[in-house]
């Protein structure tokens, strides 16, 4: 029964942190604990998962119940992030018709702390039946799943943190801990980098962060484009485009390769100079030559950091031969600013 009162409230004011503390500090032990018994078995399933990945066939199919099957939709979700297919299989549903999303090159990566859940249990036969190896993630080397699946990764028995000794937390904290262990090997091993990763995350936060910078740039009619020979009034006397404004215009020479850029600024400071001169002459008398620019296929991220510090608004992208393609404008740009600070890739 849960207690309320005084007592109730004098432990959280008093105690809460250092028991919460307490928590924490047991579970870091618990995994400093797996850490150290991992073994040859966690190589052997790592290396038949990155077989069937090449292989590009197969899926991994993720089972458990109770807390484990919390854990297999985390690693599920962690795994296909970074590259490798899987899905979760339900214990229940699965011996109910579920079996038949099975793939003879599928590996079932089996989660039960005991090994000895009666649903898992019950599972193990038709899985050996309909799939090409069983992986077994478990406490207990001895359990029956331990014995009975082709590979066993076994991180031994673990105190439970939980006061009552009963609920799941060294061991559910443990596994999910082992499931990016997994991931995070097959992403070193499938050298998986950021811009694979961008592929699957092309929405949210992730995604702004890792999108290109033709997702966002400004193109076709939304460009002014304009000959360094034009003179300044020419290229300001045009009729404009349908689309966003953008505050520069991109100059070309004869190839029709960038050579420079001219901004509203620009003219701006012609005509309170009183160089009215100036307009009647070829803008590339007056225009920013060999300007900043980025290529296309660029991350966002990068472009926003080299227009801060070199404090421009506007910043050309082209392609690997120096044709414009696309222009950046700062305006586009803020909405995304926020959500562009990445971490330094770790990946080899």
């Amino acid at each position: 029964m849960i207690k309320s009162g005084s007592q109730g409230i004098d432990f959280i004011n008093s105690q809460a942190i250092d028991f919460a503390r307490e928590v924490l500090h047991e579970e870091a032990a618990a995994l400093n604990l797996v850490a150290q018994r991992l073994d040859e078995n966690f190589l052997s399933a790592l290396q038949a998962i990155w077989e069937m990945t090449t292989q590009k066939v197969g899926r991994i199919a993720i089972t458990g119940t109770g807390k484990s099957a919390d854990v297999g939709l985390k690693m599920v979700g962690t795994l296909n992030s970074t590259g490798t297919r899987s899905y979760f299989l339900d214990a229940v549903r699965a011996v109910h018709g579920d079996l038949g999303m099975l793939h003879p090159e599928d590996i079932a990566l089996v989660l039960s702390h005991s090994g000895e859940s009666e649903e898992i249990l019950r599972l193990l036969g038709p899985l050996q039946e309909h799939c090409k190896k069983i992986i077994g993630l478990t406490g207990n080397k001895y359990s029956t799943l331990g014995k009975k699946a082709d590979i066993t990764i076994a991180y031994g028995p673990l105190d439970e943190v939980c006061p009552l000794g009963l609920a799941p937390s060294a061991s559910s904290t443990s596994m999910i801990a082992l499931g990016d262990a997994m991931a995070f090997c097959l992403v070193k091993a499938n050298q998986f980098c950021q811009e694979d990763f961008a592929k699957f995350h092309p929405a949210g936060s992730l995604g702004k962060k890792l999108m290109r910078v033709e997702t966002v740039m400004r193109h076709g009619h939304e460009l002014r484009l304009a000959s360094e020979h034009d003179t300044v009034r020419a290229v300001f006397s045009k009729a404009s485009q349908p689309g966003r404004r953008t505050g520069a215009v991109i100059l070309i020479n004869t190839e029709e390769k960038l050579c420079g850029i001219f901004t509203d600024s620009d003219l701006a400071r012609l005509i309170e100079t009183r160089n009215d001169k100036a307009l009647d002459k070829p803008i590339a008398e007056v225009m920013t030559k060999n300007p900043k620019t980025i290529i296309i296929g660029s991350k966002v991220v990068d472009a926003i950091e080299l227009m801060k510090q070199k404090k421009l608004s506007e910043i050309p992208v082209v392609d690997a031969n120096n044709f414009p393609r696309g222009l950046l404008d700062i305006t586009d740009l803020i909405s995304l600013a926020p959500a562009m600070v990445l971490p330094s890739s770790k990946v080899a």
